[in-house]
């Protein structure tokens, strides 16, 4: 079973200086196709992909030339998961909760050209320290390119289009897909209402019980995932970050943690800078060994609900 996250750099506009609301809902209502490179320098190496995009009606559709059976989907200001399996093949959040309390400014746009089209630059500051760059198309209100930095100004990730037709090509949803609904009063959790400079906007809940968390700083946003079984990340390697040793793994835009906890194991999935790690994975529950007997029992017998690959 196979899980592929994908969260699309994309602000929430109520987060960002009042004088882009409007450009930015243009971008969530723009239509458009094209092919989009993205490039990330990590702790890790570089991280590189090359996707196929459209969007019509504020659902952005992704696809891997790669990988062409892998296929995401993604609304505004959040993100979906497609699994192959029986248990969740789509869960996306569409109007997460209340959009978090300013925390970013953004200078006056600059006029600038991209791919022979009009457009706009905008830097988007927080305590002084530019956290990205949004290139947006003056006719269709796209997202051309988006840069985002680390906390010591060098460049985390960079989504920028190769090639650009304001209009959608048709990409029909996947008869298999079955959303979750945003939870609602009677899902209870532990986890933080903050974590990080991050607000806890909505909380799921999947037809096998995995709880899974949704949190925005207004433009940057990751899942947590809670389940009673192992999660596997593929091609993820041992990392510490503060005091906890955790698997880890980054993508093209995105990164993933997994690691254990006494009660069960965890995931966190998302596109925050390297820089802000720390400071959300101490507000969750430690990694810890699951216990003697907890292995042994893996060891000899299995287990019946076998381990999440991520």
């Amino acid at each position: 079973m196979a899980l592929v996250v994908a969260l699309v750099v994309i602000p929430a506009s109520a987060a960002l200086a009042t004088d882009l609301d409007q450009l930015l809902e243009e971008s969530k209502d723009a239509s458009f196709s094209g092919e989009q490179v993205i490039t990330c320098s990590t702790p890790d190496g570089a991280r590189n992909a090359v996707v196929e995009l459209s969007q019509a009606s504020g659902e952005l559709h992704i696809e891997a030339p790669v990988a062409p059976d892998v296929e995401v989907a993604s609304g505004f200001g959040g993100w979906s998961l497609v699994r192959d399996g029986d248990v969740v093949s789509s869960a996306t959040v569409d109007d997460a909760g209340e959009t978090p309390d300013p925390s970013y400014e953004v200078a006056y746009g600059t006029p600038t050209d991209y791919l022979g089209r009009e457009a706009t630059l905008y830097r988007m500051t927080t305590d002084g320290v530019v956290r990205a760059e949004l290139v947006v198309d003056a006719e269709s209100g796209a997202l051309l390119r988006v840069v985002t930095f680390n906390a010591d100004g060098s460049v985390f990730c960079e989504r920028r289009f190769i090639t650009f037709d304001p209009s959608p090509a048709p990409t029909p949803h996947s008869e298999s897909a079955s959303d979750v609904e945003p939870s609602v009063a009677g899902v209870e959790t532990e986890l933080p209402e903050s974590l990080g400079g991050f607000e806890r906007l909505d909380v799921y809940r999947d037809e096998e019980g995995i709880l899974f968390a949704y949190y925005s700083d207004g433009f940057f946003s990751f899942a947590v995932f809670q389940t009673p079984t192992p999660v596997t990340v593929d091609g993820g390697s041992t990392a510490t970050v503060g005091d906890g040793t955790y698997t880890r793994s980054f993508g093209p835009g995105q990164v993933t943690y997994a690691w254990e906890t006494r009660g069960g194991a965890m995931a966190l999935v998302g596109d925050i800078p390297p820089d802000m790690h720390q400071a959300v994975l101490e507000g969750l529950p430690a990694p810890q060994d699951p216990g003697l007997w907890r292995k042994l029992w893996r060891n000899l017998f299995g287990d019946a609900r076998s381990p999440r690959p991520i």
